[in-house]
């Protein structure tokens, strides 16, 4: 039994994958709804995303193996790079004069379901990344 429990990632990386894939699925969910907007995505920049997407959903699977290796790739690319990805067009949007308010008042539902799905997939992100690296979830990184 003892063996079996060696084998099975504890509770803090599976929920992990479950948020690393619900991120993804946020990202692929809120580029669909970017073709809903004024100036949608080309269908070579949605193959891209999806290409990427596709990649990341096998690195966040191969968690389960418990290398820890894929653990911190998964960490800096998607923790990382990923999160400096979504946060770099709102910051900018900001710096430039950009209202919340009136964005929020002005906006058509496209883009309000857009920004939720954005906010949804950085919460899913921060919320992987704390359990990848909790206690359990080191020790076991570390056993393997």
């Amino acid at each position: 039994m003892a063996t079996v429990a060696a084998r099975t990632a504890p509770a803090a990386v599976q929920m992990s994958v479950v948020l690393w894939l619900a991120a993804i699925g946020a990202g692929a969910v809120e580029a669909l709804v970017h073709l809903l907007l004024p100036e949608p995505p080309t269908l070579t920049q949605l193959a891209g995303r999806f290409g990427i997407y596709a990649v990341l959903t096998v690195l966040v699977l191969a968690l389960r193996t418990g290398r820890d290796a894929v653990r911190w790739t998964v960490a800096v690319l998607l923790g990382g790079f990923g999160t400096l990805s979504l946060v770099i067009e709102p910051i900018s949007w900001l710096m430039a004069g950009g209202s919340p308010g009136l964005f929020l008042v002005t906006a058509e539902a496209p883009a309000l379901v857009a920004a939720t799905l954005r906010i949804a997939h950085l919460v899913a992100v921060f919320s992987a990344l704390v359990l990848m690296f909790r206690p359990a979830a080191n020790t076991w990184f570390r056993a393997r």
